[in-house]
């Protein structure tokens, strides 16, 4: 069984990075614990290296950053013309076994081929996977280049390899635009002639190679004046302006980045105004080149414009070398850049077959679940039978940032509730992309008049007026539940901006319980160090009574089961067995007398003190014998106030992940967010809505 994996290009700008965030988000799916290794770093003084930052600050390993390289390239060079090229390898070999200690399986990154010796770089980087036993993982690139350039690049640097007595686990064409991969593909498996070496083709992803306005502010060293919370916008074109703005409005286009002396007052406004107008293409940013600041009242003018639609850069030198300087750019994904990271993993997913490379390199599944296998997991089981999720609460910037990410990890299909145009101008002004979203507008959906009619069939007992159907429907939290309930959506996720009453409230209107339940309830997934715990019921029910209780417990178990953590199920009370009395202790024990005889084949223990439900030793003591004291993974609380306090402080006190609440108990899948929710809690709950959506139809 393989411990490492050598990623290694054959040349620079191959995308490398982009191939290596895949592939340890694939490994961190089953790996507990997964490390990272640059042997040789590129030198460049007191800033750390980029995709050692990219990589740590993504996924979180828990290393040093001096723990994850071994040398720079000029302490490289100077060890192999010295003639000490076996001292080079010593140090990268003892390094690397450093960190090779402390992980089940090491993530190996070679060098970037930047420099002026791309043969030592080829040499060294075989030498390297040589010795630590490492089969390569090779990526080729292919941008700009035809079929034959790609096919010929490809075999020479895998015969170059293979003469080194490297093991080729396989290799990566990336960034190829060629119009028949199928065609490349077979041609390719023949010029190589080794049918055991993994082939996979990734096309060219624009957002990833195209710089933002932040990596032109870097780039060029330039400071920001205005907007600098919109440097993400992609740049797709530079434009310099040096006509009269009647000539020069006619050359800007969709991401164009405007550059212009700092003394064209009539440019600037100009560009900041187009990006007002419908009738012109919304440009990314200005750079404003000479050092020039913008005069009093222009600057007075932009101050008060309430949100600067672009960021306005100011750079230091001339507009000619400025433009020179911005000829040789290009982008990378930076650290923290979710819209770069996702497009990168979504590509990734999407052309590689992950499975078939975790069963090569004989990844065996961790008995442990760290917080981000689980959250992998649940992107991945989401992803394998696509659902489609409404989201009603579109005047949200987070919810459309979580949009993004959603479709370009290709999670989910998705219908934002809002207004078209609105949404569209934060679309355009957060520099984000929902092509293939549909959005609507509740009041002026085709659907408007059936909903109506349906809501008033549904609440006719009620005597709900059609003037309160009409007002019920025009609000997207009751549209988009009706939306769910006729089946033009498989789910739904509100809360960001709505309280939970409101949420919910139109779900038991409309969607109801399932069959024979009594009661909607909700589970936290709890996320701990090495393992996933379910906690129920800690959001809905105050003071469930025995038959709710048992209700809870068995419909906790069957979402504990659908989200992949066998149920072993804690009736949790103030005392373990017949060790104590009392009213409510008696309701538990009632609780669980009924969960067994609707559910006998369930593991259900109770009444379970939380000691002897989660620590193997008290659990023994208390309830020798019992197949859930010491081992429980569901934990039902006898009440609200339980409940809700005890997931708090073992979130705070354990450092762990609550995801949730999930609600449980509706005829499909509803749940409801925290205001306070980041990006990240609205994809996972998306995710989670999309699984609950594919085990009402049975898909798992």
């Amino acid at each position: 069984m393989a411990r490492n994996l050598y990623i290694t290009a054959t040349e620079s700008r191959s995308g490398k990075s982009a191939i290596v965030l895949g592939v340890m988000q694939m490994l961190l799916r089953d790996i507990r614990r997964v490390g990272f290794f640059r042997p040789i770093i590129n030198d460049v003084p007191d800033r750390k290296d980029h995709d050692i930052d990219l990589v740590l600050s993504q996924f979180y390993l828990g290393l040093q950053y001096s723990e994850t390289y071994a040398l720079t390239m000029q302490q490289a060079k100077e060890l192999v013309n010295a003639g000490q090229h076996s001292l080079l390898i010593e140090k990268v070999i003892n390094k690397y076994k450093e960190l090779e200690s402390k992980c089940d399986f090491v993530l190996l990154e070679g060098t970037d081929f930047e420099g002026t010796s791309p043969a030592f770089e080829f040499d060294i980087n075989a030498d390297i996977a040589a010795n630590l036993g490492s089969p390569l993982l090779v990526i080729s690139n292919a941008c700009q280049k035809t079929e034959h350039e790609i096919i010929s690049s490809t075999k020479l640097a895998v015969e170059s390899f293979a003469d080194k007595a490297v093991d080729i686990l396989g290799v990566v064409i990336n960034r190829t635009d060629v119009p028949d991969r199928e065609a490349l593909r077979i041609a390719l498996k023949k010029s190589m002639n080794k049918p055991d070496t993994l082939l996979y083709i990734i096309p060219e992803v624009a957002i990833l190679g195209k710089p933002t306005v932040g990596d032109v502010m870097k780039w060029v060293g330039a400071e920001v004046l205005y907007g600098k919370e919109n440097l993400g916008a992609q740049v797709d074109d530079i434009v310099v302006a040096a006509m009269q703005i009647e000539n020069f409005l006619n050359y800007i286009e969709r991401g164009s980045l405007v550059v212009t002396p700092g003394d064209r007052s009539d440019i600037v406004v100009s560009s900041l105004a187009s990006r007002q107008s419908s009738s012109y293409p919304d440009i990314s940013g200005i750079l404003l080149t000479g050092g020039i600041r913008p005069g009093k009242s222009v600057d007075r003018l932009i101050e008060g414009w309430t949100g600067v639609p672009v960021p306005v850069l100011l750079g230091k030198e001339a507009t000619f070398q400025t433009a020179r300087r911005l000829y040789n750019m290009y982008g990378k994904i930076e650290p923290g850049d979710q819209k770069k990271i996702a497009s990168a993993l979504g590509v990734f997913e999407e052309n590689v077959a992950t499975d078939e490379l975790r069963q090569r390199l004989d990844t065996r599944k961790s008995t442990k679940v760290t917080p981000q296998m689980f959250e992998y997991g649940l992107i991945e089981k989401a992803k394998k039978h696509k659902q489609h999720i409404v989201l009603p609460e579109g005047g949200d910037d987070r919810i459309l940032r979580a949009a993004d990410i959603l479709l370009r990890r290709g999670v989910v299909d998705l219908t934002i509730l809002g207004d078209p145009k609105s949404i569209a101008s934060m679309t355009s002004q957060l520099g984000l992309s929902l092509t293939g979203v549909n959005i609507v507008d509740p009041g002026v959906s085709p659907d408007y008049n059936d909903y109506v009619s349906t809501f008033m069939d549904l609440r006719k007992k009620k005597g709900v007026s059609k003037e309160v159907a009409c007002d019920c429907m025009v609000d997207p939290t009751y549209f988009g539940t009706m939306m769910v309930y006729k089946g033009q959506a498989d789910g739904m996720v509100s809360g960001a901006i709505n309280t939970t009453a409101h949420t919910i409230r139109p779900a038991f209107q409309i969607i109801k319980t399932k069959p024979g339940a009594s009661i909607v309830s909700s589970v936290f997934l709890m996320c701990l160090k090495d393992r996933v715990l379910v906690f129920g019921d800690c959001a809905v029910n105050p003071n469930p009574t025995a038959p709710q209780l048992a209700e809870i417990a068995l419909n906790s178990a069957e979402t504990a089961r659908i989200f992949g953590v066998e149920p072993r199920v804690a009736m949790l009370s103030y005392s373990t067995g017949d060790s104590g009395a009392g009213g409510d202790v008696d309701v538990v024990i009632e609780a669980t007398r009924i969960a067994r005889e609707k559910a006998p084949s369930l593991l259900l223990e109770g009444p379970l003190q939380y000691d002897a439900a989660i620590d193997p030793e008290v659990g023994a003591k208390k309830l020798p014998g019992s197949q859930v004291a010491g081992r429980a993974t569901v934990f039902i609380f006898p009440d609200l106030n339980t409940g809700n306090n005890t997931y708090k402080a073992v979130q705070r006190a354990a450092n762990a992940v609550a995801i949730g609440p999930v609600l449980q108990g509706l005829n499909k899948p509803v749940n409801d967010l925290s205001r306070g929710c980041s990006v990240a809690d609205i994809v996972n709950t998306v995710a989670i809505t999309a699984i609950q959506a594919q085990a009402e139809k049975g898909l798992i």
